[in-house]
């Protein structure tokens, strides 16, 4: 071996070390927000969206009720996105709308018309561990899941379905007024999608486990799923939301949510 290859087998034997270095040197909570970090960026630049929802409520004798639900989402450049929530069926609550407004940091903002009373209601930041329209999805759930929102700590790898493998890690609310100690979230090796997600009480007991399913992709980037089921294993209750119809681009611009327009919504 010459000196020139020498220098390069030396170059190369260094780099290799430094580079292991660096994967065993990080630690479970930095892998942990790398993983949240990766998920999240691979989900920007969708713009806007729409979609058609079949909310399905049952009890844990199985009883159930469906509700028909219309939703718009405008990702907000250096915010958190903005939803929009109208409800079509049963006719009771038909007109019904929810909006939400993400935040990067911060409580969000969050508002609730409901027709029979004609008037919007703020949901305070107290109170957004309540149930969400009587499903097993609390307010706080209905937001964007921004980043910063959570501390994060990587657990493990394990398969998590058909040919997948999942990293495993807990993530903790920093919003004091959160209904969960901590979550503990599957996501997707592959694709960066989440598949299931445990979510504990305040006395650090499982109360839910919400999985996704039916993964479809689209703009040849975005992954949405079109099936959420929401366990509740202290009630035995459950919901499911079917999706379908997701439309993107469509025009949506900030003023399509704004809370003065949702008692004109129809």
């Amino acid at each position: 071996m010459n000196t020139t290859t020498r220098i390069i087998a030396l170059g190369m034997s260094l780099s290799f070390t430094l580079f292991s270095i660096g994967i065993y040197a990080q630690t479970a909570e930095e892998k942990g927000l790398a993983i949240a970090q990766e998920a999240d960026k691979r989900d920007i630049g969708w713009g806007d969206q729409t979609s058609n929802m079949e909310m399905i409520l049952l009890n844990k004798h199985g009883d159930s009720s469906t509700r028909t639900i219309r939703t718009k989402a405008l990702e907000v450049q250096g915010d958190g996105d903005k939803s929009l929530t109208i409800f079509d069926t049963p006719r009771d609550i038909k007109g019904t709308a929810f909006l939400t407004f993400s935040h990067i940091e911060g409580p969000d903002d969050q508002w609730l018309y409901l027709p029979a009373l004609k008037r919007v209601k703020r949901i305070s930041s107290r109170n957004k561990s309540g149930p969400f329209m009587g499903s097993e999805f609390a307010y706080e759930d209905m937001s964007s899941q921004e980043v910063a929102k959570y501390t994060y700590k990587y657990l493990r790898d394990e398969p998590c379905g058909k040919n997948l493998t999942c990293f495993v890690s807990e993530r903790y609310p920093t919003d004091k007024f959160s209904g969960y100690t901590k979550q503990v979230i599957w996501i997707d090796k592959e694709e960066y999608r989440p598949i299931k997600i445990d979510f504990y009480d305040r006395k650090n007991a499982l109360l839910k486990t919400l999985t996704f399913s039916e993964y479809q992709q689209y703009l040849g980037q975005y992954w949405r799923p079109h099936k959420l089921e929401m366990v509740n294993h202290q009630t035995g209750k459950k919901s499911i939301v079917n999706s379908s119809n997701y439309q993107f681009k469509t025009g949506l611009t900030e003023s399509d949510f704004h809370k003065s327009k949702l008692k004109r919504l129809r």
